[in-house]
């Protein structure tokens, strides 16, 4: 059982499947803080805590699209886990790609997981049902304490 909200950045373009996915966690009352950002340029802005996002908490998961403006899932997939502040946090690329090309790169830039969007509204329900299930309840998480504290270990 969780003992505090998981802090979850969905990385999507499109408004109407973020607002999706927000609605879905709150009709299957999965309780996690989701963030969200339209485009890669802000989801690094989020993760490097520049600009707006100075004061954003760190994300314990990121929900990652692929296919964005500005700059892709492919290419903040690539920087996220380069960077070594960042490139424990988990990334679960949701898409709608089902191409074996994207599937494979996504593994080698460093992805989780990598998980079809599917059509119905009940299917997309039992997705995000798995994901609170497996990711947000079964899986440990570092702690953000420990994460600060790693890095700033990491950096002396």
């Amino acid at each position: 059982m969780k003992s505090r909200l998981v802090e979850v950045l969905l990385v999507e373009d499109d408004e109407a499947e973020a607002d999706l996915t927000r609605e879905t966690l709150e009709d299957q009352k999965i309780s996690v803080k989701l963030n969200t950002v339209e485009d890669g340029m802000e989801a690094m802005a989020y993760l490097l805590q520049e600009g707006a996002y100075a004061d954003a908490v760190r994300p314990d998961v990121i929900l990652l699209d692929l296919n964005m403006p500005k700059k892709d899932g492919r290419e903040v997939l690539k920087e996220l886990k380069n960077d070594e502040n960042l490139k424990h946090i988990p990334v679960l690329v949701l898409t709608n790609s089902a191409s074996d090309k994207d599937i494979l790169t996504a593994y080698k830039l460093g992805a989780n997981c990598y998980l079809k969007k599917p059509i119905g509204l009940d299917e997309f329900a039992n997705l995000l049902k798995s994901i609170d299930k497996f990711w947000f309840n079964l899986v440990k998480l570092p702690s953000l304490k420990t994460q600060i504290n790693l890095s700033s270990t990491m950096l002396k």
